[in-house]
């Protein structure tokens, strides 16, 4: 027969979030919306549990593998807590969880060991576009090959934090959307002036130029 129940590990997991939303984030979320910052403490307290790590596999530096349903029942508990101080959390894992999916072994060997360590990494995902009806199938950023790299033509599409070392820009190719690693330091990217938000104030959203 087959059971909807957790297992006995999603359900430790689940639990071990609920308490620290309760106590971490339900608690400083108002002071997160007003002064538009995360402070450090939740942070780092909030990737001490390691859910990215868990995410990847052992032979890059992580302790598990990536699993939709474990993510998403984590993910609740954790917006339970405050919607804009979760995403904030999970910045990293925009940069990450693609490369374990999809990278190739050289890509994975050298990035995700970064995402493993004892501190917060900082690295973010740009695919959102300021336009009605944006479709990440039909995205007006193009990338176009030139030499052995890619010249990334960019319609503003959005992105958590100003300084951060890497990206991961999505653009159309050819009729496709793809997904192009950046570092920060590459010529010609810009990050421009922090996003207006209606709520979730402290989650920092700028547009890369």
């Amino acid at each position: 027969m087959y059971s909807f129940d957790m297992t006995s590990e999603q359900k430790m997991l689940v639990d071990t979030v609920r308490r620290f939303a309760e106590k971490n984030l339900r608690t400083t979320y108002r002071e997160a919306e007003e002064s538009k910052h995360v402070p450090a403490n939740v942070v780092q307290l909030g990737w001490e549990i390691g859910l990215l790590p868990g995410s990847i596999d052992a032979q890059y530096g992580g302790f598990g593998e990536y699993s939709a349903l474990t993510s998403a029942l984590y993910l609740e508990e954790m917006a339970w807590g405050d919607l804009g101080i979760t995403l904030h959390l999970l910045t990293p894992n925009l940069f990450a969880i693609p490369i374990a999916q999809f990278g190739n072994d050289k890509q994975k060997e050298e990035y995700l060991s970064k995402f493993c360590d004892e501190s917060f990494p900082k690295a973010t995902a740009a695919m959102i576009e300021p336009v009605l009806q944006f479709d990440p199938a039909e995205l007006k950023t193009t990338a176009t090959k030139e030499g052995d790299g890619f010249v990334i033509n960019a319609r503003r599409p959005m992105c958590r934090w100003r300084r951060m070392p890497l990206f991961l820009v999505y653009a159309d190719e050819g009729g496709t959307t793809q997904a192009y690693i950046e570092p920060a330091s590459t010529p010609g990217v810009k990050v421009g002036k922090r996003a207006k938000l209606m709520g979730m104030q402290a989650l920092e959203l700028r547009s890369r130029i």
